[in-house]
């Protein structure tokens, strides 16, 4: 990933390369600013030559995809590539124990009649999980413009057509006319089924659209009664029911737990795609509200562009692949995972299951100069836990921390060991290496 690079005002520079960066630091030229992702400061340098660079972004319901790229016409050089991890179901369950929690106090008090016709809520409001995809989605951006010289932003402007997928007589037409047919609708299915064969789980093989149902028996082209297989599966299946497939085939003899997988799986909601569907132009808002041109695309332009250019199958990399590229060069480098943790929790006491308080917790954030979610350096001099840490720290009241390494957690670290790297801003870091994507780039192939 390269380093990205200010200069003695903070006004955003072209990024350099990690040798020049520890040569800068070496001879004191530069100092560091952030940690993930890294960023340095020139001591002795105003203003210099940039280049155009534009941030492309691949919404997702779970996981975001942002590359941040450098543009020589239609060739586009990659900098940096980001996965942003957000944590929508996870407010949605926590608003959901907080609204029981609630219930539980006025229906235990007191009657009270209930209130639901003077509550309005303004135009373009979002649930608080979707509205959260929205601003972290933004945060980053807002971040990477303060590191980066940007001038534009790609955003897949995906959409999927939920009322058509549960309903596939509205229209006879087909959902794509061109090119690009089919590919919004097999990209759902390629990621609701894990991209491999739904009755035998082969992978490594070209994957085919399937109806569990057959169509010559009355099925749907509905998004719950499509599937993917493999071409033997495909073929053997022809016009049987999913029972008599399974209870004749003498291949899937040993694969009759997967018959019930498929039954539960197909029946799963479109909770990912409404999500998508909902948020998509509140970010486009939010991201015209950075006052940079914003550049919109589909998703089937996007996977045509990383298929066309043998391009593995990640949320960073189909980032990348966004809108008008001819050519995309410097795409084999490492992730940066970003997720969403939040920072910290308005709730003091621990629960059990019944609603009965099992613990307290500290009524300050601060311990020492430190607070949770805090990236630390720990020198331990002796002792069992000797060694030089890096990692997130979770502070006790005591001063004896927890230091969370890529290793494992480091407890019983005192606080005179540890040094600030990174004050906490709600998000943990990883950077994920390039094995994953090879593996991607085989699964690429077989779909």
């Amino acid at each position: 990933m390269s380093v990205f690079l200010l200069d003695k005002n903070k006004s955003p520079l072209m990024p350099c390369s990690e040798k020049r960066a520890r040569l800068l630091l070496a001879r004191g030229r530069a100092v560091v600013v952030r940690v993930y992702p890294f960023a340095i400061r020139l001591k002795d340098r105003i203003g210099g030559a940039v280049q155009p660079v534009r941030v492309k972004i691949d919404p997702g319901s779970k996981t975001t995809g942002i590359a941040v790229v450098r543009e020589n016409g239609q060739k586009q050089h990659v900098l940096a590539l980001m996965e942003l991890i957000h944590r929508g179901r996870q407010i949605s369950k926590s608003l959901e124990q907080r609204r029981a929690f609630r219930r539980r106090r006025r229906n235990q008090l007191r009657y009270r009649e209930p209130r639901f016709l003077n509550r309005t809520k303004p135009k373009g409001w979002l649930a608080p999980s979707l509205q959260h995809r929205v601003d972290t989605t933004r945060c980053l951006v807002n971040r990477l413009q303060s590191l980066v010289p940007v001038i534009a932003i790609s955003q897949e402007l995906v959409r999927f057509d939920t009322q058509k997928m549960e309903n596939p007589e509205i229209s006879g037409v087909e959902y794509q006319q061109g090119t690009l047919l089919g590919y919004e609708i097999r990209e759902y299915l390629l990621e609701k089924w894990g991209r491999e064969c739904a009755y035998c789980g082969e992978k490594d093989t070209p994957l085919q659209i399937e109806h569990i149902d057959p169509k010559a028996n009355g099925g749907s082209n509905r998004i719950s009664n499509l599937t993917l297989a493999c071409d033997p599966c495909n073929k053997e299946k022809g016009r049987q029911s999913l029972v008599a497939f399974f209870s004749t085939s003498k291949r899937l003899k040993k694969h009759q737990p997967r018959m019930d997988r498929v039954l539960r799986q197909c029946k799963k909601p479109l909770r990912d795609a409404s999500a998508v569907n909902a948020t998509r132009w509140a970010l486009y808002q939010a991201l015209k509200g950075t006052g940079l041109p914003v550049e919109v695309a589909t998703g089937g332009r996007t996977k045509f562009n990383r298929n066309r250019l043998s391009i593995p199958k990640t949320h960073a990399l189909d980032a990348a692949c966004v809108g008008d590229v001819d050519q995309v060069c410097g795409w084999e480098r490492p992730t940066l995972n970003i997720k969403a943790n939040g920072r910290g929790s308005y709730q003091r006491t621990r629960l059990t299951k019944y609603g009965f308080p099992r613990g307290y917790l500290m009524r300050q954030k601060h311990v020492q100069g430190f607070q949770t979610g805090d990236m630390v350096k720990a020198v331990v001099p002796k002792g069992a836990k000797a060694g030089t840490w890096l990692g997130r720290v979770a502070v006790r009241k005591t001063g004896s921390f927890n230091v969370q390494t890529l290793s494992g957690a480091i407890q019983g670290i005192s606080y005179k060991h540890c040094t600030v790297t990174q004050r906490a801003d709600g998000y943990g870091y990883h950077i994920q290496t390039n094995d994953k994507k090879e593996e991607g780039a085989r699964e690429n192939k077989s779909c």
